[in-house]
């Protein structure tokens, strides 16, 4: 399986705080990231602010397989609108999906695609409520580009997240006796030091959602509340390693 799609819950809840603050700009935006591997299409990620069932569901029947927003964004490289009328190439509309989508009011929407080096198709679809159709149509036009930039710079911080989620799991295998990898040992040094998570992003040349994401996981694995409480008991059970200059 590609490392993309273990669906990681702490990867994805950074990933979706990120979405939520970058869409908040242009208003109560209702969204689904998802990325689906070309080779391997049921294997697919899905992120969003949108109802947990309609995910769900979606994810549980394979809907990525019928979905004409899917079909048409595979062969598209620029963002592109649609509603309960798109047809794909056969001329027939896809029943089971758009029951599925009105029954969750998903009747109108703008996609913007992306085809990454890994060979997944990236999307990132704003679903427009009937209601407010030209106000968030406007919108969209206006910020193409942005919201093009936004899918793919976060798009690049989920790569990068699951290349350090692999790499921990490296580390931890090559070195059994640390509870912390190497970069979570790193990042709580710091920490420990008193550097912001801003602070150790510059110095040890990762985006502040690395940083994050390795902390959310020393939280666990201390099973501690916070991150405050962490740095502490890491302090005072002497579990931070002293780094090699």
């Amino acid at each position: 399986m590609s490392q993309l799609f273990y669906n990681n819950e702490t990867i994805s809840r950074i990933i979706k705080s990120q979405f939520d603050m970058a869409l908040s700009h242009y208003g109560d935006i209702k969204y689904a990231y998802m990325v689906l591997n070309k080779k391997k299409p049921t294997e697919i990620l899905i992120i969003s602010n949108h109802h947990d069932e309609w995910r769900e569901i979606y994810r549980a029947n394979n809907y990525q397989h019928i979905d004409p927003v899917v079909i048409t964004a595979l062969n598209k490289i620029t963002p592109f609108p649609w509603d309960e009328d798109l047809l794909v190439s056969t001329q027939l509309k896809m029943s089971k999906i758009f029951n599925l989508s009105k029954e969750h009011n998903i009747t109108n929407g703008y996609t913007f695609v992306l085809h990454d080096h890994n060979n997944n198709l990236v999307m990132l679809s704003i679903m427009i409520d009937e209601s407010n159709v030209n106000n968030i149509d406007d919108v969209i036009e206006s910020n193409k580009d942005k919201l093009q930039m936004t899918l793919m710079n976060i798009h690049a911080e989920t790569i990068s997240l699951y290349r350090e989620m692999i790499r921990n799991k490296e580390d931890e295998r090559s070195n059994d006796k640390d509870i912390f990898s190497q970069r979570e040992n790193e990042i709580l040094y710091w920490a420990s030091m008193g550097k912001t998570y801003q602070e150790i992003a510059l110095i040890l040349d990762i985006k502040i959602g690395t940083v994050k994401f390795h902390i959310g996981n020393v939280v666990k694995k201390l099973g501690v509340l916070n991150a405050k409480h962490a740095i502490r008991l890491g302090i005072e059970l002497q579990l931070i390693r002293p780094l090699q200059s």
